[in-house]
């Protein structure tokens, strides 16, 4: 099949050693690379979520971004626990049992949310299929404690696939997220064995349902990892299902394998193809386009950030 990338694909080569029979990660290519921080407003981050006790998906998802959003004051807060219900190939949150909801954690995602003086909250959550309504209802409250808490905020909500219920679905948009952002993960073909019990068509569903229900006001909005195995125009197909299910955003990055145990990076993509794709993105019609190795579903989330009401 042919690549995503237009040209040779970078070195994916190893580096150190280990034992025999135990894989390596692959040598970054330079564009990957990030710096630690130096700023003391890390370290005053991870203090305030920690008094707060509360969960991110920059920490428990492993994301490459970390450094630089706590550096900056901001983080994404990932509710429902640190237990996921499902085992996708490409996520480092732990699957296991889920504990029981804590009720105030709404009131504590708010809090940080006002100390933080943020002014555009991603939330979201870890996929809680052991719940009726798969935690929408904790997203509801957390999305109206964070609101009262913070007038004028930014609500951002990146939910799991709800098993498309819509009373679940329902449950969020009265709570009046401004950004439902649900991802589609990667391209139809490689689904089934990058998502656990997730389905491409389901997520679409869910996506256009979300537009829908909301009378058209809402902005949704989806991401796709790349480097996995796709093909160029895998990712083009899916970039036109997303536009046919009304999505308005995109977001495109670096698929980075978390640990031996995940999904290996088939490609790592080079900078000037993420710009080719967010172009055609911005030609296909989205409003918003975030296109590069490391762009995460919430990386930088208020490059777009409809106003508050």
């Amino acid at each position: 099949m042919e690549s995503v990338l237009s040209r040779p694909a970078s070195s994916c080569s190893s580096s150190g050693s280990a034992p025999a029979g135990i894989p390596l990660r692959p040598r970054l290519p330079e564009w990957l690379k990030v710096s630690l921080p130096t700023s003391g407003t890390f370290t005053r981050t991870r203090t305030l979520l920690d008094d707060l006790k509360l969960h991110t998906v920059c920490e428990s998802a492993k994301c490459p971004n970390h450094w630089e959003c706590w550096s900056k004051g901001t983080a994404t807060f990932m509710i429902a626990g640190d237990r996921c219900t499902r085992a996708c190939g490409f996520c480092a949150v732990s699957t296991a049992k889920p504990l029981p909801l804590e009720m105030d954690e709404p009131t504590r995602v708010a809090e940080a949310a006002r100390r933080m003086a943020l002014k555009h909250v991603v939330i979201t959550a870890v996929a809680r299929d052991d719940l009726a309504d798969g935690g929408a209802a904790h997203f509801r409250r957390t999305i109206e404690a964070v609101r009262s808490s913070n007038p004028g905020v930014v609500i951002e909500v990146l939910v799991p696939d709800f098993l498309d219920k819509d009373s679940a679905i329902d449950a969020v948009l009265d709570a009046a997220p401004h950004v439902y952002n649900h991802n589609l993960e990667t391209v139809r073909r490689l689904t089934p064995s990058v998502r656990h019990r997730a389905t491409y068509d389901r997520s679409l569903a869910v996506l256009a349902k979300a537009k829908q229900r909301s009378g058209g006001t809402l902005h949704t909005k989806s991401g796709l990892m790349l480097g996995l195995g796709e093909t160029r125009e895998e990712v083009l197909e899916a970039m036109r299902d997303l536009r046919a299910a009304q999505v308005d955003i995109l977001t495109l990055g670096q698929y980075l394998q978390p640990t031996l145990k995940h999904l290996p990076v088939v490609e790592f993509v080079r900078p000037e193809v993420f710009e080719e794709l967010g172009r055609i993105g911005h030609e296909l019609g989205f409003i918003h386009v975030a296109s590069g190795p490391l762009v995460r579903s919430s990386y930088h989330a208020d490059d777009f950030s409809p106003a508050a009401s």
